[in-house]
């Protein structure tokens, strides 16, 4: 507010100045001007009767002359003042005209409003510091959950598209940039209620800058930052970056689990999906030998993950100087010559990992053409070229956007999500399958809603009621339906952790204690159920002991009267 009313005084100093010195002239003369009253002696204007007349008449609303006929004298002082004052006072609201649509007042004006929204949450929120493709998907999918987020973008096109998106909440926006810190204090850096920051810009360095910026000013809110070069991800590391996010890594790692192990990549694909969806079945990458076409970062990190599962590959690199590959065929792989001289005839899967999604699309085509056969991967860098891939229909087409979103979701929907599924990267395929079956008995083949809970007075009073007094509560109670004990809620815990020793898949039998940490997976029926039981210690106790506990006023005397007897 400060900042604005400067603003808006300096640009109308002139002007103020102008209409106070000129009503300081036409009152003061006014005032000394001599006049006649009705009885023919001599009056003059008081400064007050003097400032009223001239501030009625500077504002061309008109005057009579009261309370007596004026005097030549008097009228002619009055005509030199509504020159003296009107034009003055047209110049002021010209000059207000212009300071409406003045761009610093207007951005001043915009920058309060945000800032006072976000003060004025009172529900935990996350920032996101852009509104790109992986952002705006981000964000569509937290405010569905009902979760609330702020937004800090320095383009206003992108900011446009958010205006006009059909969103649950209303969601504050900013046109700023967000390496400043002073934006990202307005943004809620140090609110209570912020659950953490975002950045995944396609600049490295304005994601470095926002992530050191969020460490030095609140080193315990949790930042997840997009790198995809290792010395910006390593200096990150370095302040204390919480999930440093590297699509092309992420990517490369699913590709070889698909290799490997099928059923660990269902799972982690089923689990960080959008609830709700249907995933359809992925296709199993053939071995044998792979043309990749571009060894920029995406291809290097295809390339070093199908080599660790014992896969050949031949690249293709128009720029190879640039990109450090010294055994590579030279060429787009957009000609024909170049794929035939990479042997493609005899490959079994090609990769389309260039920077240019009309660049990939050409080089699966003219693959295609040469071998019907080939398992097709493509990389799809622009989400608006959604219709074009669709029709090409490839194998596994790769989009950064939707692995970004994929994996900050794991983070923020459920924290202990990301842990459980990095445990799951070292079980068997077998193991994973067993678990995926579990699942689709409980919860039905789409994505299933994914909530973590912590065992405390806060979140779960029913619990730490029962224990205080004696009565053990099991995982297996967790799991039953607080209307129909003898029922099942259609949810399945993943994860539990205790004294931070992580337990997966724990048995259903396992007694909880305070200061537990659980993973669900299930329906949001399940998930409305359980929350049920955790904080009504009432239904709680008809589910451990089977007893319907009294909660009228009535009932519990006549229970109390009853036991005295």
């Amino acid at each position: 507010m400060n900042s604005i009313l400067f603003l808006i005084l300096r640009r109308l100093r002139r002007p103020l100045i102008l209409i106070i010195v000129c009503f300081s002239i036409a009152i003061l003369g006014l005032s000394l001007m001599p006049g006649v009253d009705d009885n023919g002696q001599p009056w003059r204007l008081s400064i007050f009767e003097a400032f009223y007349l001239i501030s009625y008449t500077a504002t061309t609303i008109g005057f009579g002359e009261i309370p007596y006929a004026y005097s030549q004298a008097q009228r002619l002082w009055l005509t030199f003042s509504i020159y003296l004052t009107v034009i003055p006072w047209f110049y002021a609201i010209g000059k207000i005209i212009t300071l409406l649509q003045d761009n610093a007042l207007r951005q001043a004006i915009t920058t309060e409003r945000f800032a006072r929204s976000v003060q004025n949450l009172k529900e935990p929120f996350y920032i996101l510091c852009s509104y790109g493709e992986s952002a705006s998907v981000l964000a569509k999918t937290l405010d569905e959950k009902g979760m609330r987020v702020v937004v800090i973008e320095s383009q206003q096109e992108r900011l446009n598209e958010l205006d006009l998106a059909e969103t649950r909440s209303v969601i504050p926006h900013l046109c700023a940039d967000a390496k400043l810190p002073e934006n990202l204090i307005r943004a809620g850096v140090h609110h209570p209620f912020c659950s953490g920051v975002v950045t995944l810009t396609d600049n490295d360095e304005v994601n470095l800058a926002v992530a050191v910026a969020v460490k030095l000013m609140n080193p315990e809110l949790p930042v997840l930052a997009r790198a995809e070069r290792d010395d910006i991800a390593a200096n990150m590391a370095s302040f204390g970056t919480d999930h440093i996010i590297n699509p092309y890594t992420l990517f490369g790692e699913q590709l070889a689990m698909r290799v490997h192990a099928i059923g660990t990549y269902i799972l982690h694909e089923w689990l960080t999906d959008v609830p709700g969806d249907t995933l359809p079945p992925p296709e199993n990458p053939p071995r044998g030998r792979w043309v990749v076409c571009g060894y920029g970062r995406f291809g290097k990190s295809v390339v070093e993950n199908l080599e660790r599962e014992n896969i050949t590959t031949t690249i293709v690199e128009a720029t190879p100087e640039l990109t450090g590959c010294d055994h590579c065929i030279v060429g787009s792989g957009t000609e024909a010559h170049t794929l035939l001289e990479a042997d493609i005839t005899n490959a079994v899967g090609i990769v389309a990992g260039t920077d240019n999604d009309i660049n990939n699309l050409s080089i699966v085509m003219t693959a295609y053409e040469l071998n019907p056969k080939l398992f097709v991967v493509i990389r799809k860098n622009r989400r608006h070229n959604d219709t074009l891939f669709k029709q090409f229909n490839a194998d596994i087409t790769m989009q950064p956007t939707e692995i970004i979103a994929h994996e900050c979701l794991a983070h923020m929907i459920a924290p202990l999500l990301a842990q459980f599924l990095t445990m799951v990267r070292t079980q068997s395929n077998s193991w994973a399958n067993h678990l995926i079956s579990e699942l689709v008995a409980v919860v039905g083949e789409t994505v299933p809603e994914r909530w973590a809970i912590s065992i405390n007075e806060s979140t779960t009073p029913a619990i730490v009621e029962l224990l205080k007094n004696g009565i053990s509560v099991s995982l297996h109670n967790l799991t039953q339906d607080p209307a129909d004990r003898s029922k099942a809620l259609n949810l399945v815990p993943l994860l539990l952790l205790r004294d931070n020793v992580p337990m997966l898949v724990p048995p259903i039998a396992t007694g909880l204690r305070v200061g537990d940490q659980i993973l669900f997976c299930g329906t949001a029926d399940a998930r409305s159920g359980l929350n049920i039981s955790v904080n009504n210690s009432k239904a709680l106790t008809y589910i451990v002991d089977g007893i319907e506990v009294p909660d009228s006023l009535v009932w519990r005397w006549v229970k109390g009267f009853l036991a005295r007897k």
